[in-house]
């Protein structure tokens, strides 16, 4: 997957995500906020051994040159901690051993992204979790996520057909009814001939985008489905379950159908739910750098319906400009709530997150009537902007003190001391197996006024983004007495979190004499 804008900085503990495991630094944050849809039932991974002879072992040193000699390979990227990677394991085996035989052969490897001579490889592929399976064709010149079933049949079905044709020939317009009516998006090209340009970029973007679409492509109109408009060669129709219907692409280029895929290819207003079938409009929603409205409310409540008309009208007036919408029931998802910041009887509540600067407008018990006006003086900058933090602790004794984001600045930014500030999430056990180290290490410089160690919960407090990248829990930053931010990697024992604190820290002294008291340093006369 593509780097993408943060969207949210609430990061999902693994054991609470259905197949699929965060990485060994839990760096998969929910940035794209897909997990929240992904947190259903924990399934159990016990499985009976199986022989994994036929799957081909990778790692960084062969990786590159295997994928260039496969036209068509498949590639497991895993931890061997990952029980999500235990529970696939054999029947990505058994679906190896079938697939040798195919004619061509489709070859299925893994490659272990856990070692430490591998995990350069975590950044470049963009892997977030464990597994992530991806799919190199044509010598790695096309790269995309395997998005299908997870048991040997199912990968095995859904392979066979990655590697036929990327697009069906429509033979009756019964057939093409049906394709139509058995898929969530349809793309169906109608040419002139086989030979045009028009079809060779058409079957570009099929091969391509395979796995997020049914494509299928015809030379006779009467085949098509016309819904009321009739297509004229070369046309590509985009047929969808949801808003219009349809959508007629008006620039057939690799280039503009792809960019037309893109937009259209969404709901006017995207609904957080837990139907599997929305899995890959959140996908796309999550995915999309662009200024995004989400709308809070009781979906089974009875103003709801007024509330949808009058969202999916200001998603109609809205989008133009450059935002997305989304619609979530608060009843199941207080995730998103909680996330949000969103107290008790705030609902119904409207939130915007800018593309720009990950800032967050906040509106809470608004009435329908009220949406357009409010999202209008966004538009117009009059609103500003909503900052979330849990209010600063009456006492805050205890050996690493607590942080919250209204004390960020006097405790860490502005203090003129040098803070190690830990971001956790109270539910993440890596933090918890880091907490009694990070008692031991405060203990140890209690009698130092200059060092400080420190803890946020970035689950409850905003964090500046510009200041602190944080990714996955727990994330450590070392601020510096002259404000300096160093990001630590480092083991986490107390005896090399304590050498690194020795060898950065500073004092505010230094700047003050490097610059002067409020001015460039100058001498006296």
């Amino acid at each position: 997957m593509a780097s993408v804008v943060m969207q949210f900085d609430l990061v999902l503990d693994f054991k609470r995500v259905k197949g699929r495991c965060a990485t060994n630094s839990l760096k998969m944050a929910a940035h794209s906020w897909i997990g929240l849809l992904l947190m259903l039932l924990v399934v159990p991974w016990a499985s009976a051994a199986v022989s994994e002879k036929d799957v081909l072992v990778l790692t960084i040193e062969n990786l590159s040159k295997t994928i260039m000699d496969n036209p068509f390979i498949v590639v497991e990227f895993y931890a061997p901690w990952c029980g999500h990677c235990k529970k696939l394991a054999p029947e990505y085996a058994k679906a190896a051993t079938e697939l040798k035989s195919h004619d061509p052969p489709i070859v299925l490897a893994k490659l272990d992204v856990n070692s430490e001579e591998n995990k350069p490889l975590a950044s470049e592929y963009g892997i977030k979790g464990f597994p992530t399976i991806k799919i190199f064709k044509k010598g790695g010149g096309i790269v995309s996520d395997y998005k299908g079933p997870r048991d040997a049949a199912g990968i095995i079905a859904h392979l066979k057909q990655l590697v036929g044709p990327p697009s069906v020939e429509i033979t009756s317009a019964k057939e093409a009814e049906e394709l139509v009516n058995k898929s969530q998006l349809t793309v169906v090209g109608l040419f002139k001939s086989l030979e045009d340009k028009e079809y060779l970029d058409f079957m570009t973007v099929a091969d391509e985008l395979r796995t997020d679409y049914q494509f299928a492509h015809t030379l006779d109109s009467s085949f098509v489905p016309d819904k009321g408009v009739v297509l004229v060669a070369p046309a590509v129709r985009l047929y969808k379950c949801f808003d219009e219907g349809f959508n007629d692409a008006q620039d057939l280029s690799v280039k503009g159908l792809k960019k037309f895929l893109e937009e259209k290819s969404v709901p006017l207003v995207t609904e957080m739910n837990k139907d599997p079938t929305s899995q890959a409009f959140l996908s796309k929603f999550f995915n999309t750098v662009a200024t995004k409205a989400y709308l809070l409310l009781d979906l089974k409540a009875d103003t709801a319906e007024s509330y949808r008309t009058i969202y999916g009208d200001l998603a109609k007036a809205f989008q133009p400009k450059g935002l997305k919408f989304l619609i979530a029931d608060s009843k199941e998802n207080d995730n998103a709530v909680k996330f949000f910041g969103i107290k008790d009887g705030g609902l119904p509540a409207l939130v915007v997150q800018d593309k720009d600067n990950n800032r967050k407008y906040v509106v809470h018990n608004i009435e329908a009537s009220d949406m357009p006006g409010w999202l209008q003086d966004f538009q117009d900058g009059k609103i500003e902007a909503y900052v979330k933090s849990d209010e600063i602790p009456v006492k805050n004794d205890e050996p690493v003190k607590v942080v919250v984001r209204k004390s960020l600045n006097q405790m860490v930014l502005d203090s003129g001391k040098n803070v190690l500030l830990e971001f956790y999430a109270p539910w993440c056990g890596h933090c918890k197996k880091l907490a009694p180290t990070l008692d031991a290490l405060a203990a140890d410089f209690k009698d130092d006024s200059d060092v400080v160690i420190a803890k946020m919960d970035a689950t409850a407090n905003d964090v500046p983004s510009d200041l602190f990248d944080v990714k996955g829990f727990p994330t450590l930053y070392f601020r510096t007495a002259t404000g300096e931010n160093i990001r630590y990697d480092g083991n986490r024992s107390k005896a090399d979190l304590s050498k690194f604190i020795k060898k950065h820290r500073t004092t505010a002294l230094e700047t003050a004499g490097s610059t002067g008291e409020g001015g460039d340093a100058k001498d006296e006369l």
